[in-house]
């Protein structure tokens, strides 16, 4: 199926390029990426990936090596929830393992799996950069911070029945502060 630019995320681009030169216009390769993406239910077919190229006046293939470069880029369809949990060593020492073991438990589901349902994806990734309040999980664009095994199962109850989780802090810490 043909991947075709919606008129709002058209606007959106040129947006977007009037602020490269115009024969640097291939600089505006990852948030047009971020824009079909997001279009395309989160992740990025082969077409909408050359729907980019062909703005941008650049080859399929070179759009395709950014695309699969960046973890923030899904090259094959994730569930509504996008479930990330970092894996770097602090989060680890803090009880990233754990997390993960609850949502694997909790959505029945391993590590670059999705729900039957379409509901959720699960994936490990490395470094979110919320060291300071790990462990740290994102979904889809939020971060839930400072998680026990307790507070990522409520996070995924709440989201199975359609509810919209807190995100930041789960103990209330503001910022890297400690709570008293």
């Amino acid at each position: 199926m043909a991947f075709v630019f919606t008129t709002e995320n058209l606007t959106k681009i040129e947006e977007i390029l009037e602020k490269y030169p115009p024969e640097r216009k291939a600089s505006g390769v990852l948030p047009l990426l971020d824009l079909a993406q997001r279009q395309n239910d989160g992740w990025l077919s082969v077409e909408a990936i050359e729907a980019v190229a062909e703005i941008l006046s650049m080859p399929p293939i070179r759009v395709h090596e950014v695309a699969s470069f960046y973890s923030m880029y899904n090259l094959k369809p994730v569930g509504k929830f996008f479930i990330q949990v970092c894996g770097t060593t602090p989060c680890m020492l803090c009880g990233a393992e754990e997390i993960l073991n609850v949502c694997k438990s909790e959505l029945g589901i391993s590590k670059g799996e999705t729900t039957p349902d379409g509901l959720f994806t699960l994936t490990e990734l490395e470094c979110l950069g919320a060291c300071v309040n790990a462990p740290v999980v994102q979904i889809n664009d939020d971060y839930y911070e400072d998680l026990s095994p307790d507070s990522i199962k409520n996070i995924i109850i709440d989201l199975k029945s359609g509810k919209q989780p807190k995100p930041g802090s789960q103990t209330g810490r503001q910022c890297s502060k400690a709570i008293a």
